[in-house]
């Protein structure tokens, strides 16, 4: 973090902790630059920095794609997520007054997603 240079670096921190403190099972590494956070071995959330105009985070079940997505369901009842596949989605923040304002929905599908 402290060699980070985006627009949301304060947004990222925060979130970043906030993530690290809903379980104490998950784990955070280095992917791809970015903050990757999982839970029980398995990738779950990676934060994409390449944009600059917004904050965007992927939701996953791990680099590949897996055998059992077919009749994968997950239901984000905040309307946060844009699917990309079943299992795989990003949320984007366009502001800091964005994600302070979908913070707590965010927070709940993370905690949710961790465990998929």
């Amino acid at each position: 973090m402290r060699d980070l240079h985006h627009p949301f670096k304060e947004v990222i921190g925060v979130l970043r902790s906030e993530i690290l403190s809903l379980d104490p099972g998950i784990t955070e590494q280095i992917k791809w630059k970015a903050p990757s956070f999982g839970f029980a071995g398995a990738d779950r959330v990676t934060l994409n920095l390449r944009p600059t105009d917004r904050l965007q985070i992927v939701l996953h079940r791990g680099a590949k794609t897996r055998d059992d997505v077919v009749g994968f369901q997950f239901v984000d009842e905040a309307g946060l997520v844009q699917w990309l596949a079943p299992d795989r989605g990003t949320v984007s923040f366009t502001s800091a007054d964005d994600a302070e304002r979908k913070r707590g929905e965010f927070l709940r599908l993370v905690d949710r997603w961790m465990r998929v």
